[in-house]
């Protein structure tokens, strides 16, 4: 069972985990708890594509943790549009950023300045509480092509700049939370 405090629930949070550790779970607890003390519908900004069953698959598993009671919003290119358009005092999430750079490299866009723009948004989004959802990708083996070295070493540095612009970072694993620190 995740447990929340009050302050885990202000500003801009950074939730980085592998896969299945928790993650979306911590942060929509996180949201849902905020929401309910406030009155209000938490945001969900989503980054997936369906592009076969297996992800459709884990799209409606995510639908249906969710249930009914959040907005969501598909953004999986301009997730910092998304972002400016929210409303001042709103609750999100955001999940996940590996996906939505994901998004952007199979576009062939310019990281620097997609991951520029992101940052800019976070900086100066209106929302009350932020949660950021992310694939810690890099404390695995090397990937073995350059594709995947690139994406492993892109999505380190965009982590870097998020956590440095957000209150919190966390990292989750195995339905546990670990707070960072900067060195």
């Amino acid at each position: 069972m995740v447990q929340v405090n009050r302050r885990q629930i202000m500003g801009r949070t950074l939730v980085l985990g592998g896969a299945r550790s928790g993650k979306s779970r911590y942060a929509q607890i996180c949201a849902e708890t905020a929401a309910n003390a406030n009155g209000q519908t938490p945001v969900m900004i989503v980054t997936a594509q369906a592009f076969d069953d297996e992800m459709q698959e884990r799209i409606q598993r995510h639908q249906n943790d969710r249930g009914g009671r959040w907005h969501a919003i598909e953004a999986p290119m301009q997730l910092a549009d998304s972002l400016r358009a929210q409303p001042r005092g709103a609750i999100v999430v955001v999940d996940c950023l590996t996906l939505w750079l994901t998004n952007q490299m199979l576009a062939e866009n310019d990281l620097g300045v997609a991951v520029s723009e992101l940052v800019d948004a976070v900086l100066n989004c209106q929302a009350a509480h932020l949660w950021l959802v992310s694939n810690e990708v890099g404390m695995s083996l090397v990937p073995e092509n350059a594709l995947g070295r690139r994406f492993r070493d892109e999505a380190g540095r965009l982590h870097q700049q998020l956590a440095a612009v957000c209150d919190e970072t966390y990292l989750i694993a195995a339905g546990m939370k670990l707070k960072m620190e900067p060195f």
